[in-house]
């Protein structure tokens, strides 16, 4: 076996894994609000992420090329460049999962391939084009996903305020499992689509396609991987934002993954990658500001914002040493 192959599976290899650790650390925010209100139990909810995650990342390959040859040049991106981006996105996603804290793996993989692009070609490496729908993606994710929950919060008090709870809880726990399942198939759809993209760029790095191209194997193959990650659970990520950022009802849990899985939904019919973490967490920041703001424990969420703002900068700087170190050598 040539050592360019052996150089092609070890980075398929962490991009592989890469994907799991997604599954295992983004999809339970998907499931977050179901698990904390109690509608479902957890192993329930996870099975039920599971499959509508891997339907999902089944459904569609538009993020898949912006990500696979929109946002990096992809002919400066070597093998060893590849590897070092997925191990630093790893190690990050790993970290963030044992303290509990739910950062956006989509920004550690946009970054991560920045490090590396940037490492290669200097600021030629990134295209412009790209990076416009990421910050678009930003954008959604972060403004429309809490502005559309409170919306659609406020107009839940409005429309079953008068209802009695004893009526109106079993409608809304059965509206929230429903969006949850809708959640779910949009993480996949958005965040399982992203190392799809990876894969086959990585692919035509190795010389194992001779254009970029997304074959429907590469597609389940990500899929089923993204799948069993999800089924290692998450627990500390879903206790973070189902119940340690503030208490939520079933109707509270309705409304944020309906406002961010149809935000996600657009964002995905458009190419455009953006943080599904990100859209989850603002969502149920909006719904729970639809009752009353203090229903927000601010402080939690100021953590979480950081933990945002330091993901893009640390992998995109540990991505780019790696990357140096691994052209260096190899």
């Amino acid at each position: 076996m040539s050592a360019l192959s052996l150089a092609l599976i070890l980075a398929l290899t962490t991009v592989l894994i890469a994907e799991f650790v997604n599954g295992w650390t983004d999809a339970p925010n998907a499931i977050a609000t179901v698990v904390a209100t109690g509608v479902m139990s957890p192993r329930s909810a996870i099975l039920m992420a599971v499959i509508m995650n891997t339907i999902g990342a089944m459904s569609g390959t538009a993020v898949a090329k912006t990500v696979g040859q929109g946002i990096v040049v992809p002919a400066v991106l070597t093998l060893p460049a590849i590897t070092a981006a997925m191990l630093s996105i790893i190690a990050w996603g790993t970290f963030a999962a044992r303290v509990g804290m739910p950062v956006s793996k989509s920004h550690a993989l946009l970054a991560g391939l920045a490090g590396a692009g940037f490492a290669g070609g200097g600021w030629g490496a990134l295209q412009w084009t790209g990076w416009q729908k990421v910050f678009t993606g930003m954008a959604m994710s972060i403004g429309l996903g809490a502005i559309a929950a409170l919306i659609l919060g406020l107009i839940v008090i409005r429309v079953a305020g008068a209802t009695k709870p004893g009526r109106s809880k079993p409608l809304f726990d059965r509206l929230s499992i429903l969006s949850a399942c809708f959640m779910a198939f949009n993480h996949g759809l958005n965040d399982g689509q992203k190392f799809m993209g990876v894969f086959a760029m990585t692919l035509f790095a190795g010389g194992a396609i001779e254009k970029f191209e997304i074959d429907y194997w590469v597609i389940v193959i990500c899929a089923l991987t993204m799948g069993i990650g999800t089924s290692a659970g998450g627990w500390r990520i879903i206790k973070t934002v189902g119940a340690k950022m503030t208490k939520l009802q079933s109707w509270q849990g309705f409304a944020a993954q309906t406002a961010a899985g149809f935000t996600i939904f657009g964002a995905s019919a458009y190419g455009i990658p953006l943080s599904t973490t990100h859209t989850i967490t603002s969502g149920i920041v909006g719904a729970a500001a639809s009752r009353r703001f203090s229903e927000v424990r601010w402080g939690v969420l100021r953590r979480i914002v950081l933990a945002w703002i330091v993901t893009f900068p640390v992998c995109a700087v540990v991505a780019y040493f790696a990357a140096l170190a691994a052209n260096a050598f190899f």
